[in-house]
C-alpha cells in the first residue's frame, strides 16, 4: 500500500482511505450514510450544525465526521447508540426555534431539514418556551429570504466568499441571536447568487420568482442545456402542467460542476412572456393580422420568389442568431444556399472581417472548461468574463487562488473577483499599440527570432515594465493562455487583435482561446451559417456578412431568433436596413414595437425549452436535448418550420422527421469536432500610436444579451442591464463641465441623442461607455468609433 494510504474500519467494515481525507469524504466514498447539514463537498469545512456526529473508538465523545481527519487504524462507528443519540439531541437543539411551515414552505418535499427530522427528530417536543422570529431582508429580485427557518449552517456565507468571491452575506451576533444577511443593506449583486438558493438545506433562502407557485413533488424534471453563454451549462427545467416552473442546476463537473448562472438560472420566466408570439401574423397595408400557417408560409414564399425569378437572390439575406440550436442554424445555411444566396451570417456584433478565411474551424476557447482549474497565467484582453461566462470566470478563480496569475487589457476596469496581478486600460484604438508593447516584451524576454515584417509592423511600440509583467508571467508559466473577448471580438480592428494575440500566445508557449458570445456560436460555424463556408468548413464563394448585408438595405430579409436593432454591431443601421427592406420574414419567439414597424410576417418559433436540439459549446462538446414542454399556442420548431419552407420551393432533402435526423445529416458533413486556433500569423492594418479623439465603448450587460434574458422580468430588476446612460470618468466629465445624472447630448456620425450621465472611473479616458440593447441608443449607430458628447 502506498504511503500516502492508511486503513480505517467503518461500522465494522475495513476501507482505504487517503491521508488527511476527512472521515465523511471516505463515508460519501463508501455509501456509507452520515447525516449532515453544513457539510458541502465544494465549500470549506465549518462543522457548525454538528448533525454528522460519529462515535470513534478511544475518543471521549462524538466527533463531527466532517472535521474528523482519518487517522491508521480509526475505527468509527456511524449507528451506534452513542452516534444516534448524539444525532438526535442535535436534532432536536435544531428544531427548537424552527417554524412549523413546511405546509407553506417552498422547500418542502426537498428538504434537508425535513427529511432528517423524519429520521432523527421527536414527534413532541420539549420545548416550551417562546420561539425566537428573525425579520426577513430583501436581498433582491432573486432571492426570498425566511430568515426564521435559518439553522446557521453558513453554506451561503461560505459560497459568497469561496465560490462567488464576494463577502455579501454573513452571520451577526451570538448563540440564538445568530442571524444572517448582508453586510449592509443592499440587495445581493453576485452573477451566481441563486446558488445560494440551491445550498440552503432549509427554506430560508428560496427562489423568488418560483415562490409558491408550485409544489416540488408536482414538478417534472427534464434535462437540458443553458442557452445563453459558449458554456453550455447543463440544468434541469422542473415543468408542472407543461408550464416551466424553474430552473436547477444539473450536475456535470467537466463543465459547470454543481454551479448555474443567475441568467441561466432565471431566464425561464420569459418563456411564458406577454410578449410571445402565439400564432403566425401577416401585415397588410399596414395593420397585422393573425392567419394560419399555411397562409404565412405562402406569402413567405412567394415574396421571396419574386426575387428568384427576377435572378435577384443576391437581394436576399439571413441574419440568425448564434444562440439557436445546430439543427435551425443548418437548415436556415442549407435553405438560403438552395434558393440561391449566400448571404447568412450569425457573427451579428462583428465588424472586421479581413481574415476570416484565415478564422479556424470555429472560435475554440483553446482547452477544456475543466483545464481552466490548473491554469497559471492568463492574459484576459477585452474581456468581463465574470459576468459574460460566469462559470468560466469562476473556474478562473479557482486557479488563480491556487497561484495562478491574471493580466487584464480592456478599456473599462472590470470589477473581478479575483487580483489582477497587470493592468491596462486605455481607450479602444489604443489596444494594438498595447498588445504590439507586450507583443515587443516577449521577444525581448525570450529572444526569439521573428519574421522582419513582424518586426517592422511593432516598431512603434515601446514594451514598459508593465507589458514586459505581462510578458513574464505568461512565460513563466507552465500552463498559460491568451483569451479575446467579447469587446475584443467586436473591435473594428479585430483581425489585428487577433493576430496579436496569436502570436503573443505562440512565442510565449502559451494556448489561444476565444471567450465567444452565445451559447451556439461554435455551432454556427460548424454548421455554415457564415458566408464564406459550407458545413463542416467547407470553402464557397463568400455571400454577405451581417454588416454587409446591412448596409447594403437588401430587398428581402429572413432573421432568426434576431432583433437588430437590439443585437446588430450597427443598431441605427440595423434598423434602417430592416424598415427600407421590401419583405422582411422573423422566425421568432417574441414581437415588439420595433418588429411590428418593420416586419412583413411573424413565424412563432419555440424557445430552448420547448424544442429538440444541440449546442456546441467553447470548448467543442456537442450537447443535444430534448423539448421540457409543448410549444407554446401555435409556436413550432424552426427546424420545422425551415424545413415545410423547403417543401414550397421543392429543394431536394427537405423530408425530415425529426431533429435527429437533420443532426445526423449535419454531422456527417461536420464530421468531428477538433479546436485549433493555430494559424501562420500575420500582422496586417495599422497600429496607431495615439488615440483618435473621444471613443465610444459598447458593452452587453449579461442579462440583455438575448430576447429570452431581455423578457425575464426578475433578471430585469437587477443591476447587470442596460441603463440608457454615458458612462464617464470624473476627468472627462470635467473636461466637458458634466455632474452625475445631468443630460448630455451624445453625437455619433450624424445623429444624436441625450442621454444621462453616470460618472465611472473603470472608464478609460477620453472614452464613453454606452450600454447595448437599450432602446434610448438604438439612433446612435456603431459599437465602437468616434463620439461627441455636451451638456444638454
Amino acid at each position: 500500500m502506498s504511503e500516502d494510504k492508511i486503513t480505517i474500519e467503518v461500522d465494522g467494515q475495513t476501507f482505504s482511505a487517503n491521508k488527511g481525507q476527512m472521515l465523511i469524504e471516505v463515508t460519501d466514498a463508501n455509501d456509507i450514510y452520515v447525516p449532515r447539514f453544513c457539510y458541502h463537498n465544494k465549500l470549506t469545512i465549518a462543522a457548525n450544525c454538528r448533525m454528522c456526529l460519529v462515535e470513534v473508538e478511544k475518543a471521549p465523545k462524538a466527533l463531527p465526521a466532517c472535521a474528523t481527519p482519518v487517522m491508521e487504524g480509526m475505527k468509527v462507528k456511524t449507528k451506534s447508540k452513542a452516534a444516534i443519540a448524539a444525532q438526535k439531541a442535535v436534532m432536536e437543539f435544531l428544531l427548537i426555534n424552527h417554524p412549523l411551515d413546511c405546509p407553506i414552505c417552498d422547500q418542502g418535499g426537498e428538504c434537508e431539514l425535513q427529511d432528517l427530522a423524519m429520521g432523527y427528530g421527536q414527534d413532541v417536543s420539549r420545548y416550551q418556551e417562546r420561539k425566537r422570529v428573525v425579520k426577513d431582508k430583501n436581498i433582491g429580485p432573486l432571492i426570498q429570504t425566511d430568515l426564521t427557518r435559518c439553522i446557521h449552517c453558513t453554506r451561503c456565507v461560505r459560497f459568497g466568499e469561496e465560490i462567488a468571491g464576494l463577502r455579501e452575506m454573513g452571520a451577526t451576533g451570538r448563540g440564538e441571536n445568530t442571524q444572517i444577511g448582508t453586510y449592509i443593506e443592499k440587495s445581493v449583486t453576485s452573477e451566481m447568487s441563486g446558488n445560494v438558493i440551491d445550498l440552503c438545506p432549509v427554506g430560508a433562502l428560496t427562489s423568488k420568482p418560483f415562490r409558491y407557485s408550485a409544489r416540488t413533488w408536482e414538478l417534472v424534471q427534464k434535462e437540458a442545456v443553458a442557452p445563453h453563454d459558449s458554456v453550455g451549462s447543463n440544468i434541469h427545467v422542473h415543468v408542472k402542467a407543461n408550464k416551466v416552473k424553474r430552473v436547477v442546476p444539473a450536475i456535470n463537473e467537466s463543465i459547470n460542476e454543481v454551479w448555474l448562472s443567475d441568467r441561466d438560472r432565471f431566464s425561464y420566466e420569459a418563456v411564458n412572456s406577454e410578449d410571445r408570439l402565439n400564432k403566425p401574423m401577416v401585415k397588410d397595408n399596414g395593420t397585422w393580422h393573425e392567419v394560419d400557417w399555411e397562409t404565412a408560409l405562402e406569402v413567405v414564399s412567394n415574396s421571396l420568389q419574386v426575387l428568384i425569378d427576377s435572378n435577384d437572390t443576391e437581394q436576399i439575406g439571413a441574419i440568425a442568431s448564434a444562440s439557436s440550436t445546430l439543427e435551425e442554424l443548418y437548415l436556415l445555411q442549407k435553405y438560403i444556399r438552395a434558393i440561391g444566396s449566400n448571404n447568412i451570417d450569425s457573427r451579428l456584433k462583428q465588424s472586421d472581417f479581413s481574415d476570416q478565411d484565415d478564422a479556424p474551424a470555429f472560435p475554440y476557447l483553446g482547452q477544456s472548461i475543466a483545464e481552466f482549474d490548473n491554469l497559471q497565467a492568463t492574459l484576459l484582453i477585452g474581456s468581463n468574463v465574470r459576468k459574460e461566462q460566469p462559470i468560466i470566470n469562476h473556474r478562473l478563480r479557482k486557479a488563480v487562488l491556487h497561484g495562478a496569475t491574471v493580466s487584464v487589457l480592456n478599456s473599462v476596469d472590470y470589477d473581478f473577483n479575483f487580483p489582477v496581478k497587470a493592468k491596462t486600460i486605455v481607450a479602444p484604438d489604443m489596444i494594438p499599440l498595447e498588445l504590439a508593447s507586450i507583443l515587443k516584451a516577449v521577444i525581448e524576454i525570450s529572444n526569439r527570432d521573428v519574421d522582419t515584417q513582424i518586426k517592422q509592423s511593432i516598431d512603434k511600440a515601446t514594451a514598459d515594465e508593465n507589458h514586459k509583467a505581462i510578458a513574464a508571467q505568461l512565460l513563466d508559466a507552465d500552463d498559460a493562455i491568451v483569451l479575446l473577448g467579447n469587446i475584443a471580438s467586436s473591435h473594428p480592428q479585430f483581425s489585428l487583435l487577433r493576430s496579436l494575440a496569436g502570436l503573443i500566445a505562440e512565442l510565449s508557449n502559451s494556448k489561444l482561446g476565444y471567450l465567444s458570445e452565445n451559447a451556439n456560436t461554435s455551432g454556427a460555424w460548424l454548421a455554415g451559417a457564415v458566408p464564406h463556408r459550407l458545413t463542416g468548413c467547407k470553402q464557397t464563394d463568400a455571400g454577405m456578412n451581417t454588416q454587409e448585408m446591412l448596409k447594403a438595405r437588401l430587398k428581402a430579409y429572413i432573421l432568426m431568433g434576431v432583433e437588430p436593432e437590439l443585437d446588430c454591431y450597427d443598431s441605427r443601421i440595423a434598423r434602417e436596413a430592416m424598415k427600407n427592406a421590401d419583405f422582411v420574414v422573423s422566425l421568432t419567439a417574441f414581437r415588439s414595437d420595433e418588429m411590428n414597424e418593420y416586419a412583413d410576417v411573424l413565424l412563432p418559433i419555440s424557445v430552448f425549452t420547448e424544442t429538440s436540439g444541440t449546442y456546441i459549446n467553447n470548448e467543442g462538446t456537442k450537447q443535444s436535448f430534448a423539448g421540457a414542454v409543448t410549444p407554446l399556442a401555435e409556436a413550432r420548431p424552426a427546424w420545422k418550420v425551415l424545413r415545410v419552407l423547403g417543401n414550397y420551393f421543392e429543394l431536394e432533402g427537405f423530408d425530415y422527421q425529426s431533429s435527429t435526423d437533420v443532426l445526423d445529416e449535419a454531422m456527417k458533413q461536420i464530421g468531428s469536432i477538433e479546436g485549433d486556433n493555430s494559424s501562420s500569423w500575420k500582422l496586417s492594418g495599422s497600429i496607431n500610436n495615439s488615440s483618435n479623439g473621444l471613443q465610444r465603448i459598447t458593452e452587453t450587460p449579461m442579462n440583455m444579451i438575448d430576447s429570452i434574458s431581455r423578457r425575464a422580468d426578475s433578471l430585469q430588476k437587477t443591476s447587470d442591464v442596460s441603463d440608457g446612460a454615458i458612462h464617464i470618468n470624473s476627468a472627462l466629465a470635467e473636461k466637458n463641465k458634466l455632474a452625475n445624472d445631468d443630460s448630455a447630448k451624445v453625437e455619433q456620425d450624424d445623429n444624436s441623442v441625450t442621454l444621462k450621465v453616470i460618472i465611472d472611473e473603470r472608464v478609460a479616458d477620453d472614452c464613453v461607455l454606452i450600454q447595448s440593447a437599450h432602446p434610448e441608443q438604438i439612433n446612435l449607430g456603431a459599437s465602437f468609433g468616434e463620439i461627441r458628447i455636451a451638456k444638454s
